[in-house]
């Protein structure tokens, strides 16, 4: 396998680690932060930590880099003379950074992806959205792998990854808000807190299933479980008198207009 190197271990960095070691403990990684405290305890004897990119970017193949957004290119433009293209391979974990403005930051020929992984991959979960520039090295097959160690991956037009962002990546946010509500719902209703959280984990997890497994369309679930005149059914129009899909929607290209 190449040798893979994480430029930045934040939440997303971190994540993106503890994936890649879960799935496969054999890859050779170089990981980095500014403090790196929090990541020794991800030290072993194929992971190393370590504070200084210039070390990584010389002993990686696969860079990938999980920036700031608005440091990525100052990042890049700075390491940009240690970057070889008969070696490196990029793959930018930025939103809202375009794959000419990275490949104009570095100014080689050198192979560029832009991946939106999810913070679900520290439990092989996530769902990345993956858009490429040609790669000279050929190693769509390398970095796809590497991601699929951290869950789903679906290859996208460059034009669709801030859509991709909002749902892929701020949506875990917007799904444990509503997770957060059904709990607080199930407490008011008698649950302990505890009780509340286990129930709405798996009801989540088992409608998702539904969806992922039967390949079928959420209204057609919901109505396996709205029956005349009953419980579920009053309560979903409730919901939606109080503006429950309007104000989902509304939020989600709120974050896109935010980004786009």
């Amino acid at each position: 396998m190449v040798k893979i190197g994480i430029i930045g271990c934040g939440n997303l960095g971190m994540s993106i680690l503890n994936g890649i070691q879960q799935k496969n403990p054999q890859a050779q990684i170089y990981a980095s932060k500014r403090n790196t405290a929090k990541l020794e305890a991800y030290a072993s004897d194929t992971t190393v930590i370590t504070s200084d990119n210039e070390l990584l970017i010389q002993n990686s193949e696969i860079l990938i880099i999980a920036l700031k957004p608005y440091t990525l290119i100052p990042f890049l433009q700075e390491h940009a003379h240690l970057i070889d293209e008969k070696k490196h391979t990029i793959v930018s974990c930025a939103t809202g950074i375009a794959l000419k403005e990275i490949s104009s930051a570095i100014s080689k020929e050198v192979g560029i992806y832009r991946a939106m992984p999810n913070t679900a991959a520290s439990v092989n979960e996530s769902v990345t959205a993956l858009s490429a520039n040609d790669d000279p090295l050929d190693r769509t097959s390398d970095v796809v792998e590497i991601l699929e160690s951290l869950g789903t991956v679906l290859k996208i037009d460059e034009s669709l990854m801030e859509s991709a962002t909002i749902l892929g990546a701020c949506g875990v946010a917007y799904v444990l808000r509503f997770m957060r509500a059904m709990i607080q719902g199930g407490i008011e209703v008698g649950f302990d807190a505890q009780t509340a959280t286990s129930i709405v984990s798996q009801t989540m997890k088992g409608a998702a299933e539904l969806i992922i497994q039967n390949g079928t369309h959420p209204e057609e679930e919901i109505d396996k479980v709205t029956t005349p005149k009953g419980c579920t059914i009053v309560g979903l129009n409730e919901m939606e008198h109080a503006g429950f899909s309007s104000a989902l929607i509304k939020g989600i290209v709120t974050s896109y207009s935010k980004i786009s």
